[in-house]
């Protein structure tokens, strides 16, 4: 048969004639005709004519050679001998590198030059005359690097487990393969100007033949020439795939069979995934452009294309779109490469093309794309987010508003979208759901099912889960349902990170009850497999307030989120069921847990944000243990915030805005307080001692009436009668704090100007507004007795407590409770007074104390609120006892006013009268004073200054003769609260004597009087 060949290559004139260019530049190698003649025979008995002996292999390859230099038209039966030339060097190369050198390779080493030689002559030819060699070279270059690479593949020197580039390197280091790759490089290079098609099917249909052992030649190629291998290959592609059908390609794929209906489509993904690791951009143009010009109408897109037939073919045009779909089926790379862009490319216009395109299709084919096409978002590795926003806002009904450019989308187009999103959550749905489903029970399929757990789709919209909370809490309609399914179905994949993520998004991001729900609704369904996320979730808002990463609006909108989750348990209570009410409690559990996280957001800087704080601190429960530095850091910021909550109403009462906010926020720093008052008694003395400390602090002074006094108790000078002169010593001495404290001794120091400069002027500060005060007032008196009712601590005296007989009555005030109020109002108004200091000298001993006793009555002048304190403390009986140091500086300055006092009547003194009847007043009602002497203060405003003070003589001769002593007052059970017996005192009458005598001679005014001083 070979002799056949050759003879009628011989003798075929037309190729002769073709090649008769390609020897005028050989005139000396020109053979004679007997020469030639024995060459030939030679060549086809493979026996030396002259000696008559078999040729060897190398001395035959010569002959072919010689014979391919002279005598062209043999170059199909040259060709098909080199052929085997070729495939004995190869196996003497893998053959030398399997026994690692060490066997003979004489036959490699011996026919390498012949294939230089060979691949001299084959370039030679193709570079005088291409149009004739090249497209029979590139045929038999590629065709024998097929033969080779699939006869080879199974050798240990080649195994089939190799990667590509350790392949390529492993080809291109043999001489022949490269002999052949060089040659078929250049055939292509050549060709490209006039038929570049052939080319590439003959690779491709090498591809297929020898797939996948002839891959390294497709990388190789393609490297060399990424613009015409890829343009060419989608459109053999294409070709190949219309011929086979397109029918039902979206099962065949996903069901993995990816080679048995359309041959060419494996080569071609093969390809251009080799080509994607340097050549991404160009395959992505191509990719877009046949996309583009399968829409168009017209003819093709670009002027580079118009060598492609595809795009003048209705057949292939309506096939571009599913051979595009099945090419990025099979290979991720290519759908992450066009993906991104695709979307921006599906314009309404484009969209109504696209439509139309695919009406024409059958229900069935039209089905399996809509399948491939949900298949290929969820493969997507990347675009997820664009995807999801287009077909989102493609799907959303007409007659709901989409914010931003994007026009309301045509009718079929919006349904389509709306189905292909419905499809995309239902498998979205199976996927996350069997993931564990196959691996269980087959140990050997672990790997691959573990890897069949990653979804790409949602793998890439973890990053966005603060993207898709935003987009769902807008509460379009079918948009937010769509959003809110997705987001549970990533919360599962995800996990507990993401999850917690989500929960914790909606719970920044939600600003009306209706948004905030969605929060519930995503926690129902995944409180099932994910325990513990609300505690995960507070946590992490919690580390985003450290972090300072939430602006004051959302941290706002946070805390008010969080109060009304907890406050939700009212509706439990009150009947309502459902996971709300048992998700209110997990939340009130978890933000208990981060009070001391919490509370210094209530003295933030923003009003709102405070606000929010205390609303949620006031509803939120609290733990059930918890450390004291915590307790006493929640108590510090309950009462700061308690005092600036009270100046926010009044300022916002006088420019009328916020007051039913601000008014709120008072009663929310009232309950939070009273709530920790009850709940240990750390937190109670805590509570108590700082509002009073508060309301005597010279900042909070003016809320409840008061003037801010200096150290000397005198209020300061006016900045127009003492104007500054910077840092003066005269102005430091001249301040009462830095002189030396004489008090307890016969002298005293008093302030009562500076030579030259006169007396000190008390500066005219302006009054507050009476109807704020009181309030103010009445507010800290509430609270300060709600703590010191509070039912959780009134029973820790003897064991027990009683309620009162009226229900409407107030619970009693807690003896304990009251003598912290007591201790901390004697600090404050007299710090060097000893707590043994309860009795009282006679009255004329009262000077050896003038100056304290002073100071005390400048403290009640400038803070008006110490009298309705000083009434809590003695309804605490028996805890004004341990203000007798106040009481008695006080009443001795009163005492001392009323002697010197030359006015006609005691109400022409208002402050002292005032004074006086308050002082008298909370000393019978503390039981320091029998009931005929705590009643005298009735009759001062009757009286002239001095009965006044000959009835408050008797009321010290009383005190002073029966000392305030605790040990006098006894627990009543009936009552619940400690009594006085004043019947174990002695005689009272000696007392009352002075008092008769005021009523006798002022029997006119105060007859009505008489009855209250009975003994």
């Amino acid at each position: 048969m070979l002799k056949d060949q050759a003879m009628s290559v011989v003798f075929d004139g037309n190729p002769l004639k073709a090649m008769q260019t390609s020897h005028t530049h050989t005139p000396q190698n020109a053979l004679s005709t007997q020469e030639l003649s024995q060459e030939i025979k030679s060549f086809i008995s493979g026996v030396d004519t002259v000696q008559g002996r078999k040729l060897s292999v190398r001395e035959h390859a010569r002959c072919a050679v010689r014979l391919l230099r002279s005598v062209p038209a043999c170059r199909g039966a040259v060709l098909e001998h080199l052929r085997g030339v070729y495939d004995e060097h190869v196996s003497a190369f893998l053959h030398n590198l399997e026994t690692e050198g060490d066997a003979s390779a004489g036959a490699g080493s011996n026919l390498e030059d012949i294939i230089q030689e060979v691949h001299g002559v084959l370039s030679e030819f193709i570079r005088l005359n291409p149009r004739a060699w090249a497209p029979l070279v590139s045929a038999w270059a590629v065709d024998l690097l097929g033969q080779l690479s699939s006869k080879h593949a199974g050798r240990r020197a080649a195994p089939n487990s190799s990667s590509l580039n350790e392949l390529l390197q492993l080809w291109m280091s043999c001489a022949a393969t490269r002999s052949l790759m060089e040659a078929y490089s250049q055939c292509l290079a050549a060709m490209l100007a006039w038929c570049p098609d052939a080319c590439v099917d003959a690779l491709l249909d090498t591809s297929v033949q020898h797939s996948p052992h002839f891959d390294w030649v497709v990388a190789h190629i393609g490297s060399a020439f990424p613009g015409t291998i890829i343009s060419r290959v989608l459109a053999c592609g294409l070709k190949d795939f219309c011929s086979h059908g397109t029918k039902d390609q979206g099962l065949g794929v996903m069901g993995g069979d990816k080679g048995s209906r359309v041959p060419k489509i494996g080569s071609v993904v093969g390809i251009l995934g080799h080509l994607a690791a340097h050549h991404s951009d160009s395959i992505r143009r191509e990719l877009l452009r046949m996309f583009q010009e399968s829409l168009s109408p017209s003819g093709p897109l670009s002027p580079s294309s118009s060598s492609s037939s595809w795009e003048s073919s209705p057949q292939l045009r309506r096939a571009a779109i599913p051979f595009l779909l099945q090419l990025a089926a099979l290979s991720p790379n290519l759908l992450g490469a066009v993906s991104a862009e695709l979307v921006e490319l599906l314009r309404p216009p484009v969209l109504l093309q696209l439509q139309a395109l695919l009406q024409g299709l059958p229900r069935e084919e039209l089905d399996n794309m809509l399948g491939l096409a949900v298949h290929l978002i969820s493969q997507s590795p990347a675009g997820g987010a664009r995807v999801l926003r287009f077909l989102a806002d493609t799907a959303t009904p007409a007659s709901v508003i989409i914010s931003g450019p994007t026009p309301s989308p045509h009718e079929g187009v919006r349904e389509a979208c709306d189905r292909l999103l419905q499809m995309l959550l239902l498998h979205l749905h199976k996927l996350v759901y069997n993931r564990s489903d196959g691996g269980e029970g087959n140990p050997h399929h672990s790997a691959s099912s573990q890897a069949q757990r990653v979804i790409p789709f949602l793998e890439e919209l973890q990053g966005h889960v603060g993207e898709l909370c935003a987009e769902t809490l807008r509460l379009e309609r079918k948009r937010h349902l769509w959003l809110h399914q997705l987001l549970c179905l990533l919360s599962v994949y995800g996990g507990p990170t993401v999850a917690t993520e989500a929960l914790c998004q909606l719970l920044t991001q939600a600003r009306n009850p209706e948004e905030l729900a969605l929060a519930w609704q995503l926690h129902t369904p995944l409180s099932a497999c994910l325990p513990g996320l609300i505690p995960a979730a507070v946590a992490r808002c919690v580390a985003q307030i450290h972090t300072h990463t939430l602006g004051p609006r959302q941290l706002r909108q946070l805390l008010l989120n969080l109060a009304a989750a907890i406050q939700s348990q009212d509706e439990e209570r009150r009947g309502a069921a459902g996971a709300q009410s048992s998700m209110a409690i997990q939340v009130g559990s978890a933000v208990s847990g981060h009070l001391h996280d919490f509370c210094p957001l209530l003295l933030h800087g923003d009003p709102a944000v405070s606000h929010a704080a205390v609303r949620l601190l006031s509803s939120s429960p609290l733990p059930r243990a918890s450390s004291p530095a915590h307790l006493l850091l929640l108590s510090r910021a309950a009462v700061t915030h308690f005092f600036l909550a009270l100046r926010r109403r009044g300022e916002g009462g006088k420019v009328g805005r916020d007051g039913g906010q601000a008014g709120e926020a008072v009663n929310c720093s009232v309950l939070l307080l009273s709530r920790l008052a009850a709940y240990s008694p750390l937190t109670l003395k805590s509570v108590l001692q700082q509002l009073v400390e508060g309301a005597l602090h010279k900042g909070n002074t003016d809320l409840f009436g008061g003037q801010i006094a200096d150290m000397a108790g005198d209020p300061p000078l006016s900045p127009s009668q003492c104007p500054d002169l910077g840092a003066s010593l005269l102005d430091i001495n001249c301040r009462f704090g830095t002189t030396v404290n004489f008090s307890g001794s016969v002298w005293s120091v008093f302030h009562a100007g500076v030579i030259g400069k006169g007396l000190k002027v008390r500066t005219a500060r302006p009054l507050p507004d009476p109807a704020g005060v009181i309030q103010n007032v009445q507010t800290l008196l509430a609270v300060t007795v709600q703590c010191c009712s509070s039912s959780g601590l009134n029973g820790a005296i003897n064991g027990s407590r009683h309620p009162p007989a009226d229900p409407d009555e107030p619970p009693p005030v807690n003896a304990e409770a009251a003598k912290v109020i007591a201790v901390t109002l004697v600090e404050n108004i007299c710090p060097d007074v000893a707590n043994g200091e309860l009795s009282w000298p006679p009255e004329e001993h009262a000077r050896t104390t003038v100056e304290r006793d002073i100071h005390i009555r400048r403290c009640f002048e400038a803070h008006p609120v110490l009298f309705p304190l000083l009434h809590v403390v003695a309804a605490g009986r028996p805890a004004l006892c341990y203000c007798s140091a106040v009481l008695r500086g006080l009443l001795a300055t009163l005492l001392a006013h009323w002697e010197a006092s030359r006015e006609a009547a005691a109400t022409d003194s208002p402050w002292h009268l005032q004074a006086s009847c308050l002082l008298v007043s909370c000393m019978g009602e503390g039981q320091l004073l029998p009931p005929v002497l705590g009643n005298v203060h009735e009759a001062f405003p009757y009286l002239t200054p001095f009965e006044v003070r000959l009835l408050l003589l008797a009321v010290w001769e009383y005190v002073r003769g029966n000392g305030p002593m605790p040990q006098k007052f006894v627990f009543s059970s009936e009552k619940g609260l400690f009594c006085r017996d004043f019947s174990r005192d002695g005689d009272v009458a000696r007392y009352v004597a002075p008092i008769h005598s005021v009523l006798h001679k002022n029997i006119a005014r105060l007859g009505h009087l008489c009855w209250r001083f009975q003994l």
